[in-house]
This record gives structure tokens, sequence and C-alpha cells, in this order.
């Protein structure tokens, strides 16, 4: 484990987990942020490969969660959305100043964390994978079961949580710049988050000419399916992350 500082001086703890004979300077950061849900040390199955093969897999403890309680979760909400950015930021310089090559990624609210961070200090990741994601901060509580989730983010209906919720928002802040190769997935039945954030932020992407893949399930929706869905899901983005970070290897198949 390793602490670093945030913008605002907030110590902000990570698990990192590495192979203890077999080590490269890839890693993967996984982050979330939000509604209360800490990461707490679990197994991430897909992960095991990567490890094996070299690469550190890194989980940041960042505010939103409740790691430390419900006034962690809430230094994480609303208009203090910025300080998770801040947070997985803060991980992320700390990585890269050990020289090490960077995929950041999230899923859900975690696709909204990537995506923020993407548009704010891309030369941070050398690769973002952002999956099933929130990603159009003023339009969100328009589609599907969105409005609920205003107590967290706040509400573009009102002007106030306007001017938060744009400084931040992913599709609104692609510009004209760099950006690392992303990776984006989503699926058409999830009825969760809409498929149009990630459909819309592809097409914003493609208009910078930065370099993406959308990878769109039709078999399954936000969370769960069968295990063979998931591990051709889990096969893609692995796949996309060896790419990225060169950990290119020759399977033998039976």
């Amino acid at each position: 484990e390793f602490w670093v500082k945030s913008k605002d001086s907030t110590k902000i703890h990570a698990f990192k987990v590495q192979n203890k004979v077999k080590s490269s300077n890839c890693v993967l950061v996984y982050g979330y942020g939000g509604y209360g849900i800490s990461l707490t040390p679990r197994f991430y199955p897909f992960v095991i490969p990567f490890i094996e093969d070299g690469g550190a897999f890194v989980v940041a403890n960042l505010r939103g969660g409740k790691e430390y309680g419900e006034q962690w979760h809430r230094a994480g909400m609303r208009e203090k959305k910025q300080n998770v950015f801040d947070d997985f930021i803060a991980v992320l310089e700390h990585i890269k100043k050990e020289g090490a090559k960077t995929v950041a990624y999230g899923v859900s609210n975690g696709g909204l964390l990537v995506g923020a961070v993407l548009t704010q200090r891309p030369e941070l990741m050398d690769g973002a994978v952002i999956g099933y994601p929130v990603l159009d901060m003023l339009r969100f509580d328009k589609l599907y079961i969105g409005k609920v989730w205003v107590t967290e983010f706040g509400d573009p209906e009102n002007c106030e949580d306007r001017k938060f919720l744009v400084k931040y928002s992913p599709y609104h802040n692609i510009t004209k710049r760099v950006y690392p190769p992303v990776l984006l997935c989503t699926g058409l039945n999830d009825d969760r988050v809409h498929p149009a954030h990630a459909f819309k932020f592809a097409a914003k992407l493609e208009e910078v000419g930065a370099l993406y893949l959308l990878r769109v399930e039709i078999k399954s929706g936000h969370s769960g399916a069968t295990p063979q869905t998931k591990i051709e899901e889990y096969s893609n983005i692995m796949a996309f992350i060896y790419r990225i970070l060169g950990m290119h290897k020759v399977y033998k198949l039976n």
C-alpha cells in the first residue's frame, strides 16, 4: 500500500498488487469514488493474468467512497466531486513519477472518474478504459433512472448545480488536444446508464481526432452477465491494456 497527497493536501490511500518474482513498469489503476462504495481488498479475476505477466494493479481509495465514513463520502459529492478527480490525479502522478506506463480503468461512476481525468490530465495516462459510463453531466437526469442520481451529483435543472457540473462533465470538456487511446465499453441492454453517454463521447473523440475503440455489448445489462459474456468482455479489455502497455504475449492454444 502507499499514500499520496491530493491537491488540497488530503492523504489518499491506495493498494498495489504485483508479482514478487516478475514485475515491470506497467500499471493498471482502478478507481470509483462515489455513492459511499468502499473499495476494500477483493478478488478481481481478470487482473490475475496481468499480475502473473508482470503488471501491477493499483486500487485507489478516493473520496466519494466510504472507506473512512460518511464524511469521506460527502467530501466527494455534488459541488465537491472535483475532489474525487484530484485524488485520482494524485495517485496517477505518483505512479508516473516512478517511471511507469499507466492505464486508468473505471466502470459506471468509475467511468465518469476516468472520463473526467482524461479530459483534465490526459498526459497522466497511456491509455484509458471507460466502462458503462455516465459522461454527459447536463443530461444524465433525462435518461433512464438518472433522476435519482441528483442527490449524488447535483441537479442539472438547477442553475447553481449546472455551474459545477459543466466544469467537469467529460462530454462537455473534450477539446482538440492529444489524448491517449481510449476503450469505451457500453451495453445496449444497460437499463441503468444509457448507452447514449458512451456513444456521444465516442462521437466527440472522433470529432477531435482522438484514438478510441467502442465496444457495445448486446447480451447483458449494466453489470450482470453470464460467465461466457464476461469472459469475452474482459478478454477484449485486457487485450487493449496489454497492447497499450506493450505487454504482448504469445499464447499456445491446445
